[in-house]
């Protein structure tokens, strides 16, 4: 087409002078289209694609868990005999030291056994300086002394028992802490080892959630968990690992891991029984180089991504470590700042000219 054009105007400019001038600068316009369409023909052709560069990445593995707040030491507190109560001193919420008095029994049988267990010894003591006594005279046997001795030896330890069970009869606390829970009110016939009272130390607090097998070997004392209270939403917590516990349940295959919470966690509204969400950092990779999984192709047993550079794709063989979500770790062979394919490789070749049209982050 262009070529007839050029010929009908050549032929009207002869047979037309008049128009020459006209004509001429048709001829030009003709001639200035076909050599754009001649350069556009001409121009390189490359693939549009997605890159990425690569920078140092995260690529800890972080477990999502939930736990109860729970106080470090926790103590139920049995009755150590069997009766009725004559009064409950305390309510749930009370912090007591070690030692008060948390409730008393009626003690009044006791009361008697013991006075008459003290009677016993008393006249045990006086039978046996009487033995002695005679003894020095030779008016009573050696064995009858012993006998003596052994009477009064029995009257003490009675004595020991009665007033042993006697003080049974004041529940006292163990230690400082919060009564938490009260099972019991004035009037109640209560048995032994029945539990009256529970007691927490709240200065400690702690939670401990459990934990896959699978995520509890990369774990050790001392590492920071962030933790997040369903009730206190503004309050951000760091606990540490204190211990990881030693066998995990046989069916469900987890572990409890016991965090402690700051000390000053107390202070800040956090009580036993809220709700805890827990972020821990399991098998910590942070500042490795890594690509989209996507970019990564395989020929037999190499694995291989590609560079771009001059926009040309360019074939480098990599080893890769672990895999995190959409992005893979590459041990060796690419470096930091490298622009590479971001896409499956898998229909490029090296050497194949590319223009970058978008970024992956």
């Amino acid at each position: 087409m262009p070529f007839c054009c050029t010929h009908y105007l050549l032929s009207l400019r002869f047979r037309c002078g008049g128009f020459g001038l006209l004509l001429t600068a048709l001829l030009l316009g003709c001639e200035g289209s076909t050599g754009e369409a001649t350069s556009a023909e001409s121009a390189p052709r490359s693939s549009p694609v997605a890159a990425v560069e690569l920078a140092p990445r995260d690529l800890t593995r972080r477990v999502d868990l939930v736990a109860t707040v729970q106080p470090h030491v926790a103590v139920r507190i049995p009755s150590r005999m069997s009766g009725y109560l004559d009064g409950v001193l305390v309510e749930e919420g009370d912090r007591v030291e070690g030692g008060a008095v948390l409730a008393r029994f009626d003690i009044a049988e006791q009361t008697a056994e013991a006075a008459r267990a003290r009677a016993q010894a008393r006249f045990a003591r006086l039978e046996l300086d009487n033995m002695q006594r005679l003894r020095q005279t030779s008016a009573v046997s050696q064995n009858e002394l012993d006998r003596a001795e052994m009477v009064l030896e029995v009257a003490e330890a009675e004595q020991q028992v009665w007033e042993t069970r006697l003080s049974f009869g004041e529940v006292r606390a163990p230690q400082t802490g919060v009564i938490t829970a009260r099972h019991v009110e004035a009037g109640e016939s209560v048995d032994a080892q029945d539990v009256l009272f529970e007691l927490a130390v709240l200065e400690r607090l702690v939670l401990r959630p459990l934990v896959s097998e699978r995520d509890v070997v990369h774990l050790s004392v001392g590492e920071v968990a962030r933790v997040q209270i369903d009730a206190l939403p503004d309050l951000n917590l760091e606990a540490r690992i204190n211990r990881v516990f030693p066998s995990a349940d046989p069916l469900s295959r987890l572990l409890p891991v016991e965090l402690e919470l700051p000390a000053e966690a107390a202070q800040w509204g956090v009580q036993p029984g809220f709700l805890a969400r827990v972020r821990l950092q399991v098998d910590p990779r942070p500042g490795v180089l890594a690509v989209p999984a996507a970019a990564v192709g395989e020929d037999g047993d190499v694995r291989y991504v590609y560079v771009i550079a001059d926009d040309r794709l360019l074939r480098r063989e990599v080893e890769l470590g672990v895999t995190r979500g959409q992005w893979t770790e590459i041990t060796s062979g690419l470096e930091s700042g490298q622009r590479v394919l971001a896409s499956n490789p898998i229909d490029m070749r090296e050497g194949e000219r590319v223009r970058i049209v978008g970024w992956r982050e």
